[in-house]
């Protein structure tokens, strides 16, 4: 999942960049509102984590952009991404104003790796429909917690990119993605894609989890049938 951090500290971006990165993100890093208004109206995000003291101004009135975006469905910035708020501001008026203004959540600064991780986690849950915090499709079960996967009971090493890959079809079963709109949410503007790199991933899932699980649509992309279709 892609996720971009509204942070001015550079070392508490780098920090989070580096951490998210190794628990399987793509992490994008803008120091500014108006580079962040700029990376929403032009790349999908699944997340935002975003700071309230910035240079240019109060992250709020980006939150209040996102949110009053008059974007016809599906066009960018996407006014239902959830924001998590990340401050040093402590106060319960704080907390209020921030939610009051279409935060998702809100978490005070210092805060500890794995509790953000669990917060992103259920926001990014919520933001796709479920409830329960496995996905189950056939004989596999997925832990996005653990980054696990097991068929029929046992487990499945996949890299951090193909889990990704797996967890993003999985939860746009029934939906065709194409290799730009699957590159657009696994990397990060760092990383360097190679022009088949999404193929290649797809082998691998095919290769370790079975040739059938993941369709393709020659010529538009890639999907996992939904289970109540046909």
């Amino acid at each position: 999942m892609r996720i971009l951090v509204v942070e001015d500290d550079a070392g508490i971006a780098v920090g989070l960049r580096t951490n998210l990165q190794q628990r399987g993100y793509a992490v994008d890093v803008c120091g500014t509102l108006a580079s962040a208004w700029a990376a929403l109206r032009s790349e999908p995000f699944d997340l935002v984590l975003l700071d309230l003291g910035l240079p240019d101004g109060e992250g709020g009135r980006l939150l209040e952009r996102v949110r009053q975006s008059p974007g016809a469905a599906g066009s960018l910035p996407d006014t239902l991404t959830p924001i998590l708020i990340l401050t040093a501001r402590d106060q319960v008026a704080d907390r209020i104003s921030g939610l009051n203004l279409g935060a998702d959540d809100y978490l005070v600064k210092p805060f500890d790796l794995d509790e953000l991780e669990a917060r992103m986690r259920a926001l990014l849950r919520r933001a796709g429909g479920r409830a329960h915090p496995l996905l189950a499709h056939g004989d596999l079960v997925i832990d996005p917690a653990a980054h696990s996967v097991l068929r029929a009971g046992q487990p499945v090493e996949l890299t951090p990119r193909e889990f990704a890959l797996l967890l993003l079809l999985l939860e746009s079963r029934g939906r065709v993605l194409s290799r730009q709109q699957l590159e657009a949410r696994l990397y990060s503007w760092d990383d360097g894609v190679g022009s088949n790199a999404v193929e290649v991933h797809v082998h691998h899932v095919r290769r370790k989890l079975g040739e059938s699980l993941i369709q393709t649509v020659r010529g538009v992309g890639y999907f996992i049938p939904r289970e109540d279709l046909p």
